[in-house]
């Protein structure tokens, strides 16, 4: 559905460089806001798919795009911003790439114009890359890092802002070394965590690996990501990133002199303490953007026939409580499939009580 003009905040027209992902769905995005999107791709496949889901026109000669965003891989990303700087010596230039300090870096070198400068980061991906892969609400809800630096205009971060906005993203402020820091934490290393432990299962037979279950599943998710694009990712932030991964090498090791010596005196209470430090630490992940609140939970029994996880939704719906998170389980050839609920503490025995009333069968 097309949203109104009248709703967009971003002036027409913005120039996405890299049709890919993220570029595809800030294409997507803007155009139902009703902005000019205008594409460049290298790739004239990729600009052409791009075009054909909507995410906007290939850029012709005689546009003179408002903003760019460049939505390149990270090795290239210093050198395409300083290229459409130099090319659009009227517009706003933003990047959206994961890593912002080394583009500072390198502009600061190249003598590039940095007051129509303002790197930013949306928080939001998914394992699968390209066009295709593309969705208009991939940045709902979700934080989109602004990278502040000292020669920003007030003009340029107002843009950007209103970039974020428009696609329902959560600005989010940071400096580009107070970004590289946080992500290093939040996204890098599990990266690199996720990709490790699922190289283990390299060595595991069918029948182990036959056994696994969702917390494998979790914790490995990620590992399908594009090993190219996070060579250029953790080589553009290496100092942050083994910073990082230095401290979990030390909790590691101690694990590992524990477990190798578990009657030792003091050991079984070192291994514990890490684990409240990890109890601790989900704890401050937020379930929504912007919220440190714990939820209770419930888990609900779906039999595994059509509709019944519609029905499950629109019951919920009907007692009028919001589902603030959710997880779904489902075991090969299982007649059912479990759905983890998520809701406000204070109203958790509602929904308990009114689902059983309706016939549905809980955990707890």
């Amino acid at each position: 559905m097309s949203i109104s003009h009248d709703l967009a905040r971003t002036p027409s027209p913005v120039l996405i460089i890299g049709t890919g992902l993220l570029g595809a769905s800030i294409g997507l995005a803007l155009m139902q806001r009703g902005v000019e999107v205008l594409l460049s791709d290298i790739s004239p496949s990729a600009l052409a798919l791009a075009a054909d889901y909507g995410a906007g026109r290939a850029l012709a000669d005689g546009d003179q795009p408002v903003l760019v965003v460049v939505a390149v891989p990270p090795e290239i990303a210093a050198d395409a911003v300083a290229e459409q700087l130099r090319r659009w010596p009227d517009a706003v230039v933003t990047d959206v790439t994961s890593v912002k300090a080394q583009i500072v870096r390198a502009l600061i070198e190249e003598g590039a114009d940095l007051d129509r400068y303002l790197g930013s980061h949306p928080m939001a991906g998914r394992e699968r890359g390209g066009p295709i892969s593309a969705r208009a609400d991939l940045f709902r809800g979700q934080p989109w890092v602004i990278a502040e630096h000292k020669h920003v205009t007030a003009h340029a971060l107002e843009t950007v802002e209103r970039l974020a906005l428009d696609v329902e993203a959560v600005p989010v402020h940071l400096d580009p070394v107070q970004h590289d820091r946080a992500v290093a934490l939040i996204s890098h290393v599990p990266q690199v965590v996720a990709t490790l432990l699922a190289g283990r299962l390299v060595d595991g037979t069918p029948s182990q690996i036959s056994l696994a279950g969702q917390g494998l599943r979790d914790t490995t998710r990620i590992a399908a990501s594009d090993p190219g694009l996070w060579l250029q990712i953790l080589a553009a932030n290496s100092d942050e990133v083994t910073s990082v991964l230095r401290a979990l090498r030390d909790d590691l090791d101690a694990m590992i002199h524990d477990l190798e010596d578990v009657d030792r005196a003091g050991a079984r209470r070192e291994i514990t303490e890490l684990f409240i430090a990890g109890n601790t630490g989900v704890r401050r992940i937020p379930g929504k953007h912007g919220t440190d609140a714990e939820f209770s939970t419930t888990i609900v029994f779906v039999d595994d026939r059509p509709g019944e996880l519609a029905r499950l939704f629109a019951e919920i719906g009907e007692i009028g409580v919001n589902i603030e998170d959710l997880r779904l389980e489902h075991s090969p050839k299982a007649e059912f499939g479990l759905a983890e609920v998520s809701v406000l503490p204070e109203r958790i025995e509602e929904l308990t009580k009114a689902l059983k009333e309706r016939g549905w069968r809980l955990s707890r």
